[in-house]
């Protein structure tokens, strides 16, 4: 029975789960989670995640750009410089929504022989220009700082200044949480780096609202010291922002959700143990490979029937995934049936 590979129907026929494999457990979750294992319906799925996003990036683009015409008229009374370099900044910083937006449509195509998995990864892609951005932005704030430093002038319209500068704050921490709460709920690495890049953006409007502070008291070097302030902030968020990226990009999951799959397959009637399990990130989605142990005495039939029930049982058991592919391997019988793949160098686990 080595090597029998059960992997998701791509809805040309349907398999009955029945209740022969996971006991009243697995009934009971099928009731309280109820699903559809048809492809379409999955696509339905990751359509209507794509869908969320998207209107995630709307409301956002929306409310950065009210906040940014906010701050342009006052900048329009005041004449701030330091305002100025803000407004332009949220201005530039809300079009990243455009990449992450095309990221989402790419990822609603389906797959075709070139790109099997489908255009999840571009979501990926994205996130690597979402930090290059928040680098940039860091760059732009460590640079207005030192020049101010440099070449210190007087704020005019104090209040006003001091008023859009907290427009923007608030702004743009609204549309951090908002990013970062959806990007969280839907799986998307790159969303949640984009919603670190607002609050970025909401610390360099923070720093002009306490830099027209100082101003206030005559101290002329608040504005350009909290801007540097400021810039160290943005680097830690860039480092955060970066690591999620860079993980996701190494195909990087969390290991209780390993450790969940695990405990799920050896909840399987007949499953006898468990070998390697791997799991990836493909945009929003997860996808798994898992080796379980069953009865050499199975038939072929039975073998697939539980191959079936042990993916039920991981969709049901971890949050995203879309399909696994289950490999089976049998107890001990004689000699190792992957012994042909030995100078391959890729002996299954199990």
């Amino acid at each position: 029975m080595a090597g029998i590979r059960h992997t998701h129907s791509n809805g040309h026929h349907h398999h009955d789960h029945g209740p022969a494999h996971g006991g009243w457990r697995h009934r009971l979750a099928h009731l309280l989670r109820p699903h559809s294992h048809k492809s379409g319906d999955k696509v339905d799925a990751a359509m209507e995640t794509s869908r969320e996003g998207m209107r995630t990036l709307w409301i956002s683009l929306v409310v950065l750009g009210a906040t940014t015409a906010v701050q342009a008229v006052i900048v329009a009374l005041s004449d701030s410089v330091a305002l100025l370099g803000d407004t332009v900044h949220n201005a530039a910083d809300a079009l990243t929504a455009v990449p992450l937006g095309v990221a989402f449509l790419l990822g609603r195509r389906a797959a075709n022989r070139r790109y099997t998995y489908g255009y999840g990864r571009a979501e990926d892609l994205a996130g690597v220009l979402i930090v290059a951005t928040i680098a940039a932005s860091a760059g732009l704030a460590a640079w207005m700082a030192v020049d101010r430093l440099l070449h210190p002038r007087d704020i005019t319209h104090l209040w006003a200044v001091s008023a859009a500068a907290l427009v923007g704050f608030v702004g743009n921490e609204w549309v951090a949480r908002y990013r970062i709460r959806t990007g969280r709920r839907i799986g998307s690495a790159a969303l949640v780096a984009d919603g670190l890049h607002a609050r970025t953006d909401g610390f360099t409007s923070l720093a002009v609202l306490l830099g027209a502070g100082g101003a206030a008291l005559g101290l002329r070097w608040a504005d350009p010291v909290v801007g540097l302030l400021i810039t160290v902030a943005i680097l830690l968020v860039l480092a955060d922002a970066a690591r999620e990226v860079c993980r996701r990009l190494m195909d990087s999951v969390d290991p209780d959700l390993v450790e969940t799959a695990e405990t799920a397959l050896r909840g399987v009637d007949g499953v006898l143990g468990t070998g390697q399990i791997r799991m990836r990130w493909i945009g929003h989605a997860l996808r798994a490979e898992a080796d379980i142990v069953v009865d050499p005495q199975l038939t072929v039939v039975q073998a697939h029937s539980l191959a079936v029930a042990a993916e039920h049982a991981l969709i049901h058991a971890i949050p995203r995934l879309t399909a696994a592919t289950v490999h089976i391997d049998h107890s001990p019988v004689g000699g190792d049936p992957h012994a042909a793949l030995a100078h391959h160098g890729a002996v299954s686990v199990g």
